[in-house]
């Protein structure tokens, strides 16, 4: 039959990723998690410190979270019913986004099923219109920095935009960002410039207080101004005195902010807030609000706790705590001469191989050490660039990030 010509072309590529040693399909399989102050994910049996987590807080153990969970399940069932705009919406999904909008600071906020549905939801229709007889079709650039998350690069391709409608400036590179901008002045109606809040893979934060600067100077140039979209899913809860992510880090406002609940939050699900006649537009547009469904009623309450807590006393201790283990972890890796891909004060730590098998291996052995690693490799980052990410928390003890960098220093010394 001719459709297994095509089974073995599958078969053929799975193959040559196996080999490349990029394969991503081989999970290990959490059976459940100890009960400790740094609580352990227990594998067949076997107790594993978790350093490869994005709960950079600790929330998602909390017991403030999961009470709420178990209440709004117990009133609201265990699944939204329908879409959001037939019989979907709940009331914790409407104080879910007057919430998040006010601790951003911005007029109005949605919530999606992801942060990746998130992106693709907001970022598409703002740069074509969704309906036939669109008002939204000016000729519009979008600028996107080199390293942005796969789900920005997906929401720009399904636009369809022409090869001159589209620029990838250089990672945090400001004098080349504003060179593109100045250079496609008074050529262009519109410009949206898109960045990650923080690259996930090297714990790096952009600079938003430049690029915000350069808005301001240039956006006259165009007929319709110019746009900042962000992805902060990285930052939000993490970097700023109050948790609000890159946008307070970098003491500046950016148009659009893409976050999510499923970091940070310890919980799930994606969000961005706005001006309100933006985020008017969005409820009508983007597909993956209007068509599919939103977060369970016991994952809105418990985002909600969540929220909450970052803003108490409590979420200050947290962040502070986390802070400590992050400067204790360069600290140490400098003392042990441990190579790092960038030099972040993100709880990301990207520990540089620049081999993706020695990098799997290396995170193999951790494994059979006690510790859940993550190997990094092209395409995730570019070729010759593998990383071993290492994810800090607040709820890591000191003696935990030293038993993993006693660990790591011994194996690297098998591949010096």
């Amino acid at each position: 039959m001719s459709t297994d010509n095509f089974l073995d072309l599958l078969k053929k590529e799975i193959e040559t990723i196996d080999r490349s040693h990029t394969s991503k399909r081989k999970e290990k399989v959490i059976d459940g998690f100890t009960s400790e102050k740094t609580p352990r994910a227990v594998i067949a049996g076997r107790k594993y410190f978790i350093f490869n987590s994005n709960d950079y807080l600790g929330l998602r153990f909390n017991k403030r979270l999961k009470e709420k969970e178990k209440k709004a399940s117990e009133k609201y069932g265990t699944g939204p019913g329908a879409v959001r705009f037939i019989s979907g919406t709940i009331a914790l999904h409407q104080q879910l986004e007057e919430k998040i909008a006010k601790f951003h600071q911005k007029e109005a906020g949605m919530i999606f099923s992801s942060a990746f549905a998130a992106n693709q939801g907001v970022i598409f229709p703002l740069l074509v219109g969704q309906r036939k007889n669109t008002l939204i079709n000016d000729k519009v650039l979008v600028v996107s920095d080199e390293l942005n998350h796969r789900s920005i690069i997906d929401a720009i391709r399904l636009a369809k935009l022409p090869k001159e409608n589209k620029v990838i400036f250089k990672h945090l590179n400001m004098v080349d960002l504003e060179t593109i901008i100045k250079n496609a002045s008074f050529k262009f109606d519109r410009v949206l410039i898109i960045t990650d809040g923080v690259f996930s893979m090297l714990g790096e934060v952009q600079d938003l207080k430049t690029i915000r600067q350069i808005k301001d100077k240039y956006d006259k140039n165009f007929k319709n101004g110019i746009l900042i979209i962000v992805d902060d899913a990285h930052g939000v809860g993490v970097l700023g005195e109050k948790g609000r992510g890159a946008e307070e880090f970098c003491q500046t406002e950016v148009d659009v902010l893409v976050g999510t609940f499923g970091k940070a939050f310890g919980t799930d699900g994606g969000y961005v807030v706005s001006k309100k006649t933006i985020i008017d537009y969005l409820k009508e547009s983007a597909a993956t609000y209007i068509y599919s469904n939103n977060l369970t009623a016991g994952t809105a309450a418990a985002s909600l706790e969540a929220l909450k807590i970052a803003q108490e006393k409590e979420g200050k201790r947290m962040r502070q705590k986390l802070k400590e283990n992050i400067l204790y972890f360069k600290k140490q890796a400098k003392k042990f001469n441990i190579p790092l891909a960038a030099d972040s004060y993100h709880p990301v730590q990207p520990v540089l191989i620049a081999n993706a098998e020695k990098t799997r291996t290396i995170v193999r052995k951790l494994f059979q050490k006690g510790f859940l690693t993550t190997a990094i490799s092209y395409p995730v980052v570019p070729q010759g660039k593998d990383e071993i990410r290492i994810q800090l928390c607040a709820n890591h003890s000191q003696k935990a990030i030293d038993l993993l960098l006693k660990n790591l220093v011994n194996i690297l010394k098998i591949f010096a």
